[in-house]
C-alpha cells in the first residue's frame, strides 16, 4: 500500500509547504510503502519535475489538462479519486489549496478528514491543535483511506533536491462544470513570503496606523531581510492588507525568529506563531500576554526603542 500527496503548485515550482507535507507521508508509511506525489494541473510539467526531485518521494503522477489549471476543487478532488484506489493516506498541506480540495476528497470517500496535523504517532494515530492551540488532541482514524492536511510548521520540510522519482502521466478526469474560474488578484511582494520566511517582523494596533507601520517597522524588516506580518487587529483597522495578517484566522508561520511590535498577543494571534524558534517582543505593557510565549521581552515605547535598535544592527 501507498501514500498519496496532493502537491500545492503553481504549475512551475512546488509550494514549499508540500516538503513538510511529504515528510509527514514518510512519517506515516510502514514498511515498504512508498509515497506518491500528485501534480493537478495545466502545463505543469516542470512542477512535476520539482516534486520528482523531492527527497523520499517514489513517484510523481502528472495529470495535466486545461481544466486542471487553476486548482478548482471539483475538479481537483475528482482527478484524485480517480486514483484514489490503493492507497492508504492521502494527505495536502494545510494551505488555502489544500484545505479546498481536501475536504472534497473525504466527501467523496465518506471518511473523516483530519485536519491540520502536527505528528505522526503511527499510521493510525495523529496529533492536532485545538481551542487555537491551546490543547492537543490524540485522534485515531479506524478508516480505510486516511484522509490528511497537514501543518507545515508540525513537521521539518523534505530536501527538494536528491530525490529521482519516476513520473507518469495519468488521464485527467473530465472537466466537472461545477465551477469556473473567474479571476485571481494576487499581492505582489519585494519580501519573502510569510509561510516560509525565516525571519518576521510583525507589527500591531500599538502602531496606530498605517504611517507608523510603515515608517517604524519597515527599516527593521530591511535590516533583518525580514517578511512584515500583522496582527488581526492591525488588519482590521487597516494598516496592511489582509495578506500580512498572522494568527488562527490568517497564517500559520514558525520562522527562525519572529519580533511582535507593539502586538498584545490574543491567543488568536498566539495561535499562528507561537512554535517560532525565537520570539521578541517589544510592548510598553508588561502584562501583555506576548511575554508569556517571548524568549526575549522589551517593555518601553515601541516608537523609541524600534528605531534604537534599528541603528544598533549593524
Amino acid at each position: 500500500m501507498s501514500i498519496l500527496v496532493i502537491a500545492d503548485h503553481d504549475n512551475q515550482t512546488i509550494k514549499s509547504a508540500t516538503l513538510n507535507t511529504v515528510t509527514a507521508a514518510l512519517n506515516c508509511a510502514s514498511g515498504d510503502a512508498d509515497v506518491h506525489v500528485l501534480v493537478a494541473g495545466a502545463n505543469a510539467s516542470t512542477a512535476a519535475e520539482a516534486a520528482a526531485k523531492i527527497a523520499g518521494v517514489a513517484k510523481v503522477w502528472l495529470a495535466d489538462a486545461a481544466h486542471l489549471g487553476d486548482g478548482l476543487a471539483e475538479n481537483v478532488a475528482a482527478q484524485v479519486i480517480a486514483m484514489a484506489h490503493g492507497y492508504t493516506h492521502i494527505l495536502a498541506p494545510a494551505t488555502p489549496y489544500g484545505k479546498n480540495v481536501a475536504p472534497r476528497v473525504a466527501a467523496l470517500l465518506d471518511v473523516a478528514q483530519i485536519s491540520d496535523i502536527t505528528r505522526v504517532e503511527s499510521a493510525d494515530t495523529f496529533e492536532r491543535p485545538i481551542y487555537a492551540g491551546n490543547a492537543i488532541a490524540t485522534v485515531q482514524s479506524a478508516d480505510v483511506v486516511k484522509v490528511i492536511t497537514v501543518r507545515g510548521t508540525g513537521f521539518d520540510a523534505a530536501s527538494p533536491s536528491g530525490g529521482d522519482a519516476l513520473i507518469e502521466s495519468v488521464p485527467a478526469v473530465k472537466d466537472s462544470g461545477l465551477s469556473q474560474f473567474v479571476g485571481r488578484q494576487v499581492t505582489k511582494l519585494d519580501r519573502p513570503e510569510l509561510t516560509s520566511a525565516k525571519i518576521i517582523v510583525s507589527g500591531g494596533r500599538g502602531l496606530g496606523s498605517s504611517e507608523n507601520y510603515a515608517n517604524v517597522l519597515t527599516p527593521l524588516a530591511d535590516k533583518l531581510h525580514a517578511a512584515l506580518g500583522a496582527s488581526r487587529a492591525a488588519v482590521d483597522a487597516g494598516y496592511v492588507p489582509n495578506d500580512y495578517q498572522v494568527g488562527q484566522t490568517g497564517k500559520i508561520v514558525a520562522p527562525e525568529l519572529y519580533v511582535a511590535v507593539g502586538i498584545s498577543g490574543a491567543i488568536q494571534h498566539l495561535a499562528g506563531m507561537k512554535d517560532s524558534k525565537v520570539i521578541v517582543a517589544i510592548n510598553k505593557d508588561p502584562e501583555a500576554p506576548i511575554f508569556s510565549v517571548a524568549d526575549f521581552g522589551l517593555v518601553d515605547d515601541l516608537f523609541s526603542a524600534v528605531p534604537l535598535l534599528v541603528k544598533a544592527i549593524a
